[in-house]
């Protein structure tokens, strides 16, 4: 087909112009018993890459294996624990799951597609490799139904203790594993009754005549991974465990490398997005007391020496691109300092944890809970946000009006206590069966917690389609 285009030209000459019209194919489409000519269907549009940890050299912390080869597929389900393996494997079918080249002579080039080549699930993978995912594959299902937190009572019922019972994802003679939801205290006082430390006597007994004590802490807003040791042993060795004290009195050199092989890792959806793509703050912190003489602040130590400060290191790593003027993040404490990831992520980084109005106030003021452009990495194409039909965003995701905080401990890795305690006892009593025992279970624990409702649902909503 030919369009006519008629222009003045300056001598005042109409000149004639023809030009020709793409014609894009058609094919037949059948609706309603009713066939009809239309366009073709446009293709799958790509999500947001998620990068992954560099693949690490030393074996996988809590994986009993004979061999140190490593399939990528076996590294992919390693470290999205709580996804089912046929979701992952149909991302290796699909053939969406890449990696760095190893060719390409610095990675700092990022997740562009010209340095990205297509993994197969069968491929042994190198240390330092880099797998990138779609987002997609994270994706989990909603529960329609808000989260129920128990009342306020120090007698639970049948129901709350069947509930309290559910979050237990692990549990041995030496400790106790929670995935904590958000709302529910940790430590409670006076006027709270409905915390986890005085709701695990009755709860979360089992057969011990005491319940579980507290070996640290997690802030009442935020979700996942909390410790409970059931002894007063198993309590001593936690509690050494996360000390920064100088831990000088070794008790085994088993003991010590499982104890430097422990880590905790965070995921977080911050305002903004680092400047850079992963690096280590290194910033003590201060406690300071307001004008009202009740309500604390953690700040950002000035480090004149004229005030008592704490050392605080957090290890960070951007998981992908910016979207909707938000970013997930990856952090992994070094120390245990109190609110250290939250003032980090403010101050140090200059992106706020969203939800987190105590530090961030100022910048949620300014952000634009809206969707605005932001370009995706691969193809320089600008994103929007994909809200998917009947999921309600209002449950303090990151589009309602307030969204709760977004900061979730996913993954832990520690030792395994109830080795080590009867390791230690069978040791200085010289029991040699007992210690061959001991020595088939593994010198590390690692659990991984599925992230609450409100944090699931802007994960949906982040994982964007391309314009």
């Amino acid at each position: 087909m030919w369009n006519k285009i008629v222009k003045l030209g300056n001598d005042g000459v109409r000149h004639y112009y023809s030009k020709s019209k793409i014609q894009r194919p058609r094919v037949i489409r059948v609706k309603n018993n009713v066939a009809y000519l239309g366009s073709p269907k446009r293709g799958p549009k790509p999500r947001q890459l998620l990068s992954l940890p560099p693949f690490p050299a030393q074996p996988l912390p809590g994986k009993n294996s004979s061999t140190n080869r490593v399939t990528a597929i076996s590294w992919l389900k390693y470290y999205f624990d709580d996804i089912p393996g046929n979701v992952i494997q149909s991302h290796f079918n699909k053939g969406l799951v890449e990696c760095v080249d190893s060719n390409v002579p610095s990675v700092s080039r990022g997740m562009h597609k010209n340095y990205m080549r297509k993994i197969n699930h069968n491929e042994v993978l190198e240390p330092g490799v880099r797998v990138c995912v779609p987002v997609s594959v994270a994706e989990a299902k909603i529960s329609k139904r808000f989260d129920i937190i128990p009342s306020g009572t120090l007698y639970p019922n049948a129901d709350e203790i069947n509930y309290l019972r559910r979050l237990v994802i692990y549990k041995d003679s030496a400790i106790i594993v929670l995935n904590k939801p958000p709302k529910l205290p940790v430590k409670g006082n006076l006027p709270i009754h409905n915390s986890i430390d005085a709701l695990a006597a009755a709860a979360l007994s089992y057969d011990y005549e005491e319940g579980p004590k507290l070996v640290h802490r997690l802030d009442r807003e935020s979700s996942g991974i909390l410790l409970m040791g059931r002894t007063k042993e198993s309590i001593s060795y936690l509690h050494w465990l996360f000390s920064d004290l100088n831990k000088s009195n070794s008790l085994s050199k088993a003991w010590d490398h499982a104890c430097e092989s422990a880590y905790q890792r965070y995921w977080a959806l911050v305002i903004g997005s680092p400047k850079e793509k992963e690096g280590l703050v290194s910033a003590p912190l201060t406690k300071v007391v307001l004008d009202d003489g009740k309500t604390e602040r953690i700040l950002l130590a000035s480090g004149s020496g004229l005030e008592a400060s704490q050392e605080a290191i957090t290890e960070f790593r951007v998981l992908g691109p910016m979207i909707n003027g938000c970013s997930w993040i990856e952090l992994r404490p070094i120390t245990s300092g109190k609110h250290q990831l939250r003032v980090h992520c403010a101050e140090a980084l200059g992106t706020p944890i969203v939800g987190d109005y105590k530090y961030g106030w100022f910048v949620h003021r300014r952000w634009k809970q809206m969707p605005r452009v932001d370009l995706e990495p691969n193809s320089g194409e600008p994103y929007r946000i994909r809200r998917p039909e009947g999921l309600d965003v209002q449950k303090g995701s990151v589009l309602s009006k307030v969204p709760l905080l977004h900061l979730h401990c996913r993954e832990t890795v520690l030792p395994n206590i109830e080795k080590f305690i009867e390791f230690h006892s069978s040791k200085s009593s010289s029991d040699n069966q007992s210690e061959l025992k001991y020595s088939s279970k593994p010198n590390l624990l690692r659990f991984v917690a599925s992230m609450p409702s409100h944090m699931k649902i802007s994960w949906k909503l982040m994982s964007s389609y391309l314009m």
